[in-house]
């Protein structure tokens, strides 16, 4: 791709963040609905930020923008729940990030000789970086509204399609062992990904589709919520401390019929779509009452590269193994983007979701959370 189309599709990563905020109210803007989730006005001004941090401060060592908005923007430096207090009101801040948008636009389009030299500037590294980066905040900012209706839904007494429970769908495809390649490069891959690595996997098998709505409430009728030997320790006594008894935005009517909410309110569960909203713990609660267990990542990407996966993109999966460095991990282009999650708390994720944009949408990209957590967009698929 060219120089002038990565231009312009940071410009719609960008028109795509600002749009969100343009759309919410002023309440919206700067309210926190999820302990785990910034407000989204934060959200805005974290990505104008960290694009003039980058594109000004780092290559052209000019920090008039970012030092004075520094320990707003970097988020070690304030606690997610007092984010929302400190942004400026809405309409000054969408006037400040359109202008900076823009600036930073032409900029891009206008680059001195001297600059274009700069290590980020090779083979466009740095406008990859920031489209990525652009992407995967508007889909937090969509776990925000999500979260946001959640709140704010209130039961009207309206019937919904009933879901039914399936039994497991046995349709799955073998992979025969051998010496697989994961792993991306540069300029699109992040330094989780790289370098390439070489994977050498034993048989398995691996379900063709992830795991449905419909296969998930048999899993929930059958008591999967309520039988302790399906959970690991630390599964079982965080779902008894939070009360968990199904995915996160499913919602159970009058009449005992299960439904969902999310952005635009409540809707039918089909029971083909593949299930959403769940933990790692529930990942593999589930696969356990299925005789199964969650795949590694490098069996997920080695499938997926082999062309062996259906309705991939439709939910983040959960694998089973943590996040992890590979053989010859290098930080770049800063620290603290993988290397603080390398703990042995998160694991890997693969996929996408339906919110996921194209530019993350790869089969070498890791996403990562801690086991807990679910208002991310994620579900599972086996491997026997």
């Amino acid at each position: 791709m060219s120089t002038d189309s990565l231009i312009s599709e940071l410009e719609q990563a960008q028109s795509l963040v600002l749009a969100l905020v343009e759309d919410a109210d002023e309440t919206a803007c700067r309210s926190q609905y999820h302990p785990d989730l910034s407000p989204l006005g934060w959200h805005l001004g974290h990505c104008v930020f960290t694009d003039c941090l980058w594109l000004h401060e780092k290559i052209r060592g000019d920090n008039s923008v970012t030092e004075p908005i520094a320990d707003l923007y970097i988020p070690p430096r304030t606690p997610k729940s007092e984010r929302g207090g400190l942004l400026p009101a809405k309409d000054a801040l969408l006037t400040w990030a359109r202008e900076l948008q823009a600036f930073n636009l032409h900029y891009l389009r206008n680059l001195r000789p001297e600059w274009k030299e700069h290590p980020l500037l090779q083979d466009d590294y740095i406008i990859h970086f920031l489209i990525q980066h652009n992407s995967q905040h508007y889909e937090t900012m969509l776990m925000v509204l999500t979260q946001k209706a959640l709140a704010e839904y209130q039961p009207n007494g309206g019937r919904h399609q009933p879901l039914l429970p399936k039994a497991l769908n046995g349709e799955r495809v073998d992979i025969a062992a051998g010496h697989y390649r994961v792993g991306g490069t540069r300029p699109t891959a992040y330094d989780n990904e790289v370098p390439p690595q070489k994977a050498d996997l034993g048989p398995f098998a691996i379900g063709r589709h992830p795991v449905s709505n419909a296969e998930y409430l048999a899993f929930l009728e059958d008591g999967g919520y309520r039988r302790q030997e399906l959970w690991e320790p630390d599964g079982w006594a965080w779902r008894q401390e939070n009360g968990i008894c199904r995915p996160d935005h499913w919602r159970q009517s009058d009449q005992g019929d299960w439904f969902a909410v999310g952005l635009r309110g409540s809707y039918d569960l089909t029971g083909s779509e593949p299930v959403s909203g769940i933990s790692h713990f529930e990942a593999r609660a589930f696969a356990r009452w299925a005789g199964a267990r969650l795949p590694h990542e490098y069996q997920w990407e080695a499938a997926c590269r082999i062309g062996a996966l259906e309705q991939t993109g439709r939910v983040w999966e959960w694998c089973d193994n943590t996040f992890h460095p590979y053989q010859g991990f290098a930080p770049f282009p800063y620290p603290e983007y993988s290397q603080p999650w390398f703990d042995g708390q998160h694991f890997s994720l693969r996929g996408g979701s339906l919110y996921t944009r194209p530019a993350v949408k790869r089969p070498s990209f890791r996403n990562f959370y801690e086991a807990g957590k679910r208002h991310i967009f994620a579900g599972l698929r086996l491997v026997f």
